[in-house]
């Protein structure tokens, strides 16, 4: 015997050698009574991915102080610019790359990076009067799953050396 049927593994130091428990004993132990936990573990290695919601061109009310949160929100984790119309109408289009949080409207602020300068202007999320998703999500359509669907398609065509490349940025 080799001994690996004892849990001993000649690659390993004497001092870090462990003794493998049956999956009988180990579902026993603390803390793995998690839901899911007896399946084999090739069965857990899946992981579920999301939907996103398609924001571009949504143009959304801001009725109330949650709306206007909310929207914001959204606005933080969209990866394509906005167009953000103040109260005294005048529009400024960038990435919103921060937000900051306070207990008012008036103590909290969003930052925006601009496509046309360097500048990084903060408005108050109280002179905000309408927020619109003007921007292309440079993300969308690009998750594991999207990749892992073009690589078969082209591999059920018979292509060969298939590598997918990003697309170029604007």
């Amino acid at each position: 015997m080799s001994g690996r049927e004892h849990g001993h593994d000649p690659l390993l130091p004497h001092g870090a050698q462990a003794v493998a428990l049956p999956p009988s004993a180990s579902n026993a132990l603390p803390g793995n009574d998690l839901p899911g936990h007896d399946l084999p573990s090739d069965d857990l290695e899946v992981v579920p991915g999301f939907e996103r919601e398609n924001l571009q061109g949504w143009i959304p009310q801001l009725a109330t102080e949650a709306d206007i949160r909310a929207v914001i929100e959204k606005a933080f984790d969209y990866r394509g610019d906005v167009t953000i119309t103040r109260k005294n109408t005048s529009e400024i289009t960038g990435y919103l790359f921060d937000r900051r949080i306070g207990p008012t409207l008036e103590t909290s602020v969003v930052r925006l990076m601009l496509a046309t300068s360097n500048d990084r202007p903060a408005i108050p999320y109280s002179e905000i009067a309408a927020i619109a998703f003007t921007g292309r999500d440079s993300a969308a359509g690009k998750s594991y799953e999207a990749w892992v669907k073009k690589y078969w398609e082209k591999r059920s065509k018979g292509e060969k050396n298939i590598s997918i490349e990003p697309e170029a940025l604007e």
